[in-house]
């Protein structure tokens, strides 16, 4: 079930997404039990591990089209251990771990499969593998707030995103070309 498509705005502090990546970040930080619960949750067969911390942070946890992208979330950050949310996109990311080569065969690969995602069940299980990737090979944190409501809100918008993170200049510095 698709949710009608909503813009992304990152780095707006007082988005529930952003509030939510905060209030993960900060209870793997004091309970490591937690994180280590978190890190599981990205299998679908342990993913109700996540649910104790989801449920508290206001996510309805009957309706697997809000859940998926939460988890798929909190598991990555608590993966990668992220003591603050980052400024790095996803497209930059990929990018990032194959030498920073739009060249290169396998980064395009990894994005052109995230992009013939139709469904956002399917982007946030193809996706998990590719956030283990990026946290083994880049060195600084993605914005998991951005990455959140651009899951949450996948369609046709956060793919164009994600590619033209990845092929050319941000989306960001675009519009500001195109209101000039």
């Amino acid at each position: 079930m698709q949710v009608e498509q909503q813009p992304v705005d990152a780095g707006n502090p007082s988005s529930r997404e952003q509030r939510f990546v905060d209030a993960v970040i900060d209870r793997c930080k004091k309970d490591k039990g937690m994180a280590a619960r978190l890190r599981r949750a990205d299998n679908p067969a342990t993913e109700y591990q996540s649910w104790e911390l989801l449920g508290s942070l206001g996510v309805d946890l009957e309706k697997e089209y809000e859940r998926l992208p939460f988890v798929t979330t909190a598991a990555a950050i608590a993966k990668s251990k992220a003591g603050h949310n980052g400024s790095l996109t996803l497209g930059k990311a990929i990018l990032a771990c194959y030498d920073n080569d739009r060249e290169s065969d396998q980064a395009k690969a990894r994005l052109r499969r995230l992009l013939a995602c139709d469904e956002r069940a399917e982007v946030c299980r193809i996706l998990r593998p590719v956030l283990t990737l990026i946290d083994s090979k880049v060195g600084q944190p993605l914005d998991y707030g951005r990455l959140l409501r651009q899951l949450r809100y996948f369609g046709q918008r956060t793919k164009t995103q994600w590619a033209q993170e990845f092929y050319g200049q941000p989306v960001q510095a675009v519009q500001e070309e195109a209101e000039a």
